[in-house]
């Protein structure tokens, strides 16, 4: 990895030739004010990614601020982007039994950001068993062929959801797995399992929610290599291939928290960071 290789313009691509913004900011816990506070910093920054979700209650919010600040004169007169140039996730509230359920709600979820379509839409939990698991798969497969949904992944998937999913023959395949991933919860069977298949790994709560940030390791490290602990924490996300999902509301912190070119972790240094895990779960 070269030491400038990672910037808010680096994508990744997923398994369906679609590109994926490998930094994206993340809308978990914000109030729909929050939302259309920071989307609109985060896009004039240089931010192209966007996770919601129905569980967040800022969908209407998100798409929102997305659409007017593309229509603003801050764009059509600067960087001139186009909806396609926007990554827009959301995920479904609860897996269920019901089929006509789960369409209806992914619908919703178009209608609620009125970006026209979602670009990846994710399962949320596993929850719920394994028949709601594969009948609301199959409607995001349906919601893909309907043009509402790019691409379709999982969210909180462990070993076994992931392989129960592969083994029944979906007609269309996960692109990515949401996790929990930062150094103090590696998931590396998760990781492994999702490698195996193809799954691009994205990290949310990359920062381990700001609860490890003066471990004496992580300060050790920020200081050699001139950076924060957040910034720290992203760029081994990110030399790892993740796709790390920052959140934060704070103008001057966004920008920070993204700022990883000019530092490469060594391989060492990385492998030091994957020894701090103490399976840290700070959600769910």
């Amino acid at each position: 990895m070269g030491s400038s290789s990672f910037s808010l313009a680096s994508k990744v691509k997923l398994y369906n030739g679609h590109m994926i913004p490998q930094i994206q900011l993340g809308l978990y816990m914000m109030s729909g004010k929050e939302v259309l506070a920071s989307v609109p910093w985060a896009l004039a920054e240089g931010y192209r990614g966007f996770d919601s979700a129905q569980m967040y209650h800022n969908e209407a919010e998100a798409g929102q601020a997305i659409r007017k600040w593309l229509e603003s004169s801050e764009n059509t007169s600067g960087p001139n982007l186009k909806r396609e140039d926007i990554w827009y996730t959301s995920k479904l509230a609860s897996s269920s039994t019901s089929y006509d359920a789960v369409r209806k709600s992914i619908k919703r979820s178009v209608k609620a950001c009125g970006l026209g379509y979602i670009d990846l839409f994710l399962l949320h939990s596993p929850y719920g068993g394994p028949e709601a698991r594969l009948t609301s798969w199959k409607a995001v497969e349906d919601a893909i062929d309907d043009g509402e949904v790019r691409s379709g992944g999982v969210s909180n998937y462990g070993v076994k959801h992931i392989e129960e999913l592969m083994a029944s023959n979906p007609r269309i395949e996960p692109a990515v797995n949401q996790i929990e991933v930062h150094p103090f919860n590696t998931q590396t069977a998760i990781r492994e399992t999702c490698a195996k298949h193809g799954i691009l790994v994205e990290a949310y709560g990359p920062l381990a929610r700001a609860m490890r940030m003066k471990n004496p390791t992580i300060l050790e490290l920020a200081k050699k290599y001139a950076c924060t602990p957040a910034q720290l924490m992203v760029r081994w996300s990110l030399q790892h291939g993740h796709v790390p999902l920052p959140k934060s509301v704070n103008r001057e912190r966004l920008i920070e928290n993204v700022k990883v070119g000019g530092f490469e972790i060594s391989e060492e240094d990385v492998k030091r960071m994957d020894g701090l895990d103490e399976h840290l779960v700070t959600d769910w």
